[in-house]
């Protein structure tokens, strides 16, 4: 069982480029007010007028679901840029609801997309310019990306770091919801993206999440969105990087490995539900209007770092 086509060893060192160049463009836009500005605001506007109604025509980006990822994930650089350098939204509960809401309406658009291939009943075939296959593994994890909005807790709680970065930090969201999600959109991208799973379901999986666990703690769903962004724009201005370049590399389309992911993923999402369930009953906290997880040695690490 494989789950891509014989990667090479150029494939594996640009892999490793592009996980290091997303970390260090995400540092430039968390710790430069003006960078995100520039990264999330006057790039993405240019590009959108001169350079994507060119690049992506006929290409396996051109489609609804690139454009509407590329912008929701913009929508969401640029709303934590506002959270994190205005006080009065930082410390607005309203405000605070845009970060769950943007993760949940990102999440819904990957879910629906999953349904949509098991609808079309593919056989490896060639769908928006890449391989795919359409099976029970794409409802299975349709499923885990509902489950996985549902266990979104504590928003309440966001708060902004008191370090220059002035990071968005979510302390109630924990490794194991961060694990969940990984497995959960790494099948996604396995399942409906295939020929370009190799970088947008791993390199930019592990980007956010090593960041979030070392340099810039707590603010995973930042680093996720800037990167996420980041990725976008790039597939979209060069898309035939990841289509046709020697760096390319294709999924088998084994439907082993479609239905391992896809299990995996949704066992992980129901072993978080069941944890969400057992802390809500335990500790009669109710994590959409509260932090469930306080108690936890992680939040208790995040929070220090948060302004007093």
């Amino acid at each position: 069982m494989a789950f891509f086509q014989s990667p090479t060893m150029s494939s594996y060192l640009m892999l490793i480029a592009i996980f290091c160049i997303l970390i260090l463009l995400n540092e430039i836009s968390r710790r430069s007010q003006a960078g995100g500005f520039i990264l999330f605001i006057i790039l993405p506007l240019f590009l959108t007028i001169f350079v994507w109604p060119k690049t992506t025509k006929g290409t396996s980006v051109d489609d609804w679901f690139h454009y509407f990822k590329v912008y929701s994930s913009l929508a969401g650089c640029i709303g934590f840029w506002a959270i994190r350098n205005f006080k009065n939204l930082n410390q607005n509960k309203w405000a605070l609801c845009f970060p769950p809401l943007i993760l949940s309406i990102n999440i819904l658009e990957a879910v629906a997309r999953d349904f949509q291939i098991g609808n079309l009943g593919l056989v490896n075939q060639i769908f928006e310019g890449m391989g795919t296959t359409s099976g029970t593994w794409n409802y299975l994890n349709g499923i885990a990306g509902i489950l996985n909005i549902i266990t979104i807790t504590g928003w309440v709680g966001i708060c902004i770091s008191s370090k220059k970065s002035k990071d968005m930090l979510w302390p109630d969201m924990l490794w194991f919801w961060i694990v969940a999600y990984d497995l959960w959109n790494f099948a996604y991208t396995y399942n409906c993206l295939g020929d370009h799973a190799w970088y947008c379901g791993i390199a930019l999986l592990l980007a956010p999440t090593v960041t979030a666990f070392t340099v810039g703690k707590g603010a995973w769903l930042q680093h996720r969105a800037h990167t996420l962004a980041l990725w976008c724009m790039f597939a979209m201005t060069i898309p035939s990087f990841i289509d046709e370049s020697q760096f390319a590399v294709k999924s088998t389309q084994d439907p082993r490995s479609l239905y391992l992911m896809s299990s995996l993923a949704l066992g992980a999402n129901i072993a978080v539900l069941v944890y969400m369930l057992y802390k809500t009953i335990k500790t009669h906290r109710n994590g959409y209007t509260a932090e469930l997880y306080s108690d936890l040695k992680g939040y208790a690490e995040i929070k220090a770092l948060a302004v007093k």
